[in-house]
């Protein structure tokens, strides 16, 4: 492990895994499920997802030494009409409950063709392209949503009633995937709070500040609790409708219902997925994608610097050059997640 002079470490996969795990263990996780959740942490840094990964690991820890997130709980079905089913996350660990209702919507797709998974009463599931990565990896179309605490406002007020309610669409590539994992703000808080620590500016606006004015500062973009929308009354109303489809489907909380709590937990959640070898044209279909990735990258860059990319590419390129060089890690962060395993 190195230092360079943005104070940033560099730490392998393998050591991070490590010391993740044992922090769970001291926690009181039982062995199978900190090893899972330590591998998931890992594989969101080795990603480049910092933001739900190592950047989000204390936080974690924390939650779950308050109860927030019940350590032992197990996912429970509560209601079942053939591809369609309702689960309690009994506020289990986010991140094994989406794994659970991930896998269980594959095996739906199996039987039925498509397969949905509505699940209440959840916690964080930290970053949802896991998922879309774990059912695309295994052959499967995926799209899964979550809503979240009120952190956004609607297009045109100033308060937040909206949550940022990210959405996640995958489907198998070649050996890989192409994933779309996106937030319905600009950025995510937790881009935005890493941005802010690095002292760094957004690339576009990404929000207003406290006087309403557009800005590229994340930190008077956090202040404010004002984020832009994407595609500003377009991203507002897909927020609100998934936040309408995840309580409506769940029968779980709602985003105005989660704000209402102290700590952002109990959130709903929807998993679908599509067995697309059950579908008349399957034969055919890798050929199909391929050729529409072939002509999307024969876009036109507008400078010499600019790689076109289809959703899911860079994280490989993420993955790549972190297992060669190790995962980048704020010194700051790392010393926090060492002092845990003291």
């Amino acid at each position: 492990m190195s230092s360079n002079r943005q104070q940033v470490v560099f730490v392998s996969h393998e050591e991070m895994e490590q010391c993740f795990n044992e922090i769970l263990l001291k926690t009181g996780y039982l062995e199978d499920k900190a090893q899972q959740l330590a591998e998931v942490f890992t594989q969101n840094s080795l990603d480049g997802v910092y933001t739900h990964g190592v950047n989000r690991f204390s936080r974690f820890i924390e939650y779950s030494k308050n109860g927030y997130v019940q350590k032992e709980a197990e996912p429970t079905m509560k209601y079942k009409c053939n591809g369609i089913e309702q689960w309690d996350g009994n506020l289990g660990p986010g991140i094994l409950n989406a794994l659970t209702a991930t896998g269980q919507v594959m095996k739906l797709a199996d039987e039925f063709g498509i397969g949905c998974v509505a699940l209440s009463n959840t916690n964080h599931w930290m970053r949802g392209g896991t998922y879309g990565w774990q059912a695309a990896m295994a052959g499967y179309v995926f799209v899964g949503f979550t809503n979240t605490t009120a952190n956004m406002p609607a297009h045109g007020a100033k308060d937040p009633k909206l949550g940022n309610n990210p959405l996640v669409i995958a489907m198998p590539y070649l050996d890989e995937a192409i994933v779309l994992d996106m937030a319905m703000s600009q950025y995510s808080f937790g881009s935005m709070e890493l941005s802010a620590m690095k002292n760094e500016e957004l690339k576009v606006y990404g929000g207003y500040d406290r006087e309403g004015n557009l800005t590229k500062d994340p930190a008077a973009i956090l202040e404010s609790r004002r984020p832009l929308p994407v595609g500003y009354w377009k991203g507002a109303g897909l927020s609100l409708l998934l936040d309408l489809l995840a309580a409506v489907l769940s029968g779980g909380l709602s985003t105005h219902e989660i704000s209402s709590r102290s700590i952002e937990y109990g959130m709903s959640q929807v998993f679908i997925s599509i067995n697309i070898k059950k579908l008349s044209n399957h034969s055919s279909i890798p050929a199909l994608i391929e050729s529409i990735i072939i002509d999307y990258k024969r876009s036109v860059p507008e400078n010499a610097q600019t790689s076109i990319s289809y959703p899911g590419e860079r994280v490989l390129n993420n993955r790549k050059r972190n297992e060669e060089n190790g995962i980048p890690v704020l010194k700051k962060i790392w010393d926090e997640i060492l002092t845990l395993n003291k």
